[in-house]
Parts: C-alpha cells; structure tokens; sequence
C-alpha cells in the first residue's frame, strides 16, 4: 500500500477514534470530484446550504482538516469526519493527481495535469530563486501582493481561486522568459 494513504489512514483513525455519528453518516459515501494529491484529500458534498468544499490534509503527522460550512473552517464539522470515513471506507474511489513534471508537458492535457500537480507557493519560490519577489511579479500581472497570498493560501488549503491556473501559468512565462 502506498505510504501517503497508510499516513492518512492513520491520521484519520487517531482524529475520529469512534464511529462517526448519525448526521456526519448523512454524508459517507456522498462526496464528489475526490482527489488525493499525495497527503491530502478534498471533494464536495451537497449540505443544507449548498455544495461544501471539504479538505483534509496531513503534514508532519498532523492533520487538518477544512470545510466551507459555516462551522468547518477549523475542520470541526460533520462534513470533515465524513470525508475522513469515506477515504477510510474506500481509498480507491478518490483520484490520485501524480506530480507531472515540466518537461512532460507536450499538449494540453499534460499541462492542465502539470498545473494540477505544482504548488502556486512552489512556481513563487522559484520566481524568488531567480531574483523575482512575490510583490514584482503579482504587481506584473496586475494582482496584489495581498491577493497573491490569499490565492496561495487557499490552494494549500485545497480550496481554489478562479485565477489559480492563469497566475500558474504566468509564473511558468516569467520563469521561462524572465528567469
């Protein structure tokens, strides 16, 4: 078995040692778009307000977990355990997005799975190495700073900007023209 999933399995089993109760049981089974991207888990699951996006990830031995209900910003709803019973009731119904890398990329399918599996944070970082800070190139693109880090934020979060991509793939010009 693949030692992300052990590592979340286990996580999950050491958060939610019980069962999970009847109205988080509503929900097993009821996610779609599941992903796995190495340690973390997300999809999204109709509630009594609409359509929840729901995340869990485990870093260092540490889980945690997100929901856009209006209690699960912290992970402490029901559509959390959920997910987490769901992934442990089967792990094989998530997608897994492997890491694709950049020299890999030869149409458009191989990019969006290349955008789909590098980190917003990590593109920066690069930029930074190259002598470019995060305030240079957000300003380039006609974005703040601020927003910049909102955007990167929410993508560790597994939660996602519309402007993700397109501020991936200017992050990839610059690095290519600029860099």
């Amino acid at each position: 078995m693949d030692a992300d999933v052990q590592a979340l399995q286990q996580a999950l089993r050491s958060r939610w040692t019980q069962p999970v109760g009847a109205k988080a049981q509503r929900y097993v089974d009821q996610f779609w778009n599941r992903v796995r991207r190495e340690r973390s888990l997300a999809a999204d699951v109709e509630g009594n307000h609409g359509t929840y996006h729901v995340s869990i990830s485990v870093e260092d031995g540490t889980l945690t977990s997100a929901c856009s209900c209006y209690i699960g910003k912290h992970g402490g709803c029901h559509h959390c355990a959920a997910l987490g019973a769901t992934f442990l009731k089967d792990a094989g119904s998530f997608t897994v997005i492997v890491p694709t890398p950049l020299a890999a990329v030869s149409d458009l399918d191989s990019l969006r799975a290349y955008l789909e599996s590098v980190a917003l944070d990590e593109l920066v970082q690069q930029l930074r190495q190259n002598g470019i800070t995060q305030k240079a190139f957000a300003e380039s693109i006609g974005m703040s700073s601020q927003h910049l880090s909102a955007v990167k934020s929410a993508e560790r979060r597994n939660r996602y900007f519309h402007e993700l991509g397109a501020t991936k793939l200017a992050c990839l010009w610059v690095l290519e023209h600029l860099g």
